[in-house]
């Protein structure tokens, strides 16, 4: 099943979100190689697709596994929340609908 990651950024992130950024994009790659992803990138805090200093808001990903619970755990041992990038993260399940 399809579920969906909406991790938000704790305030003043950037610098964090950067050094972990490799490893967290590392653990994407392994997704899509595993033809799980559907989709993941970050919301710019700015209306850009380069907020510069301005930063991010979060992230968004959309990813197939086993169970909620298998979700859940992928996104406890993400970078971004192990180090503190992410406020918080919600996982819920997911529901495709367009584009078929």
């Amino acid at each position: 099943m399809l579920y969906v990651l909406i991790g938000e950024d704790a305030p003043n992130a950037l610098d964090k979100r950067l050094a972990a950024r490799g490893e967290h994009v590392a653990r994407l790659q392994a997704l899509q190689a595993d033809g799980r992803l559907v989709l993941a990138g970050p919301c710019p805090a700015i209306d850009a697709n380069d907020p510069g200093p301005a930063g991010f808001t979060g992230s968004v990903i959309v990813a197939e596994f086993a169970s909620l619970a298998e979700a859940q755990a992928w996104a406890d041992a993400d970078p971004y929340t192990t180090t503190g990038v992410f406020a918080r993260c919600t996982v819920k399940p997911f529901k495709k609908v367009f584009p078929q």
